[in-house]
């Protein structure tokens, strides 16, 4: 349970184009285990866990077994915004809000071999983190979106198409996003998507994961 001795990359290829956001805001209404292995049985290669909430040792203790299961099943494993926890369970990566740690400092704190994403909602925010040397970033809300209460003004698809000419890092579109709207999300120049509430609300979730990953073939 690594990120191992290879320089950063972010993943790329059909399976690493979702990006599944496990929060522990969930965790009472659903078995976040059995949505990471029902994800990585429909192929999906890249997921976050999100705790926004616990102290570090509870989120220790509630991310390991994912952690576990992730690197068992070569699943590039992300930590919201605790560069303490990421380091913590050994993840591949951290991804930080505009409130975080500033990604220099993040790096100096997670190392070379760590990937950094951030999280952006304006051409202002995607060219700083660019220059600063994010790995990838997030950009949205495209869509208004159930999982925060208090988010950022929605960016739209016209948002982010607008700030593809602004950086070369791969960026993933998040922020109610639903399987039909992948197609035009990709046009837009969005590499991927990240998604929580359709799949950890979904009634049916393999069938919801489905319908998903059909849109990157």
């Amino acid at each position: 349970m690594t990120a191992g001795n290879s320089p950063r990359a972010f993943p790329t290829g059909i399976f690493s184009r979702f990006y599944l956001i496990v929060d522990n805001s969930w965790a009472s209404r659903c078995s976040l285990l059995e949505v990471l292995q029902q994800a990585s049985e429909a192929g999906v290669k890249l997921v976050q866990y999100r705790n926004k909430t616990r102290s570090m040792k509870q989120a220790y203790e509630a991310a390991l077994a994912l952690r576990r299961v992730a690197a068992e099943r070569d699943m590039t494993f992300i930590v919201n915004d605790r560069c303490d926890l990421a380091l913590a369970l050994e993840a591949d990566g951290v991804h930080l809000g505009q409130g975080d740690l500033p990604l220099l400092l993040a790096r100096s704190v997670v190392g070379q071999k760590m990937l950094i994403g951030v999280s952006t909602h304006t051409p202002e925010q995607v060219r700083l983190a660019t220059v600063d040397g994010a790995d990838y970033l997030g950009f949205g809300p495209i869509f208004s979106t159930r999982t925060k209460a208090n988010h950022e003004p929605v960016v739209g698809i016209q948002g982010l198409a607008g700030v593809r000419s602004l950086t070369s890092l791969p960026i993933i579109a998040i922020g109610g996003i639903v399987p039909v709207s992948v197609p035009a999300l990709l046009s837009a120049g969005a590499n991927g998507v990240a998604v929580a509430s359709a799949i950890l609300d979904a009634v049916d979730r393999p069938k919801m994961l489905a319908q998903f990953m059909a849109q990157f073939q």
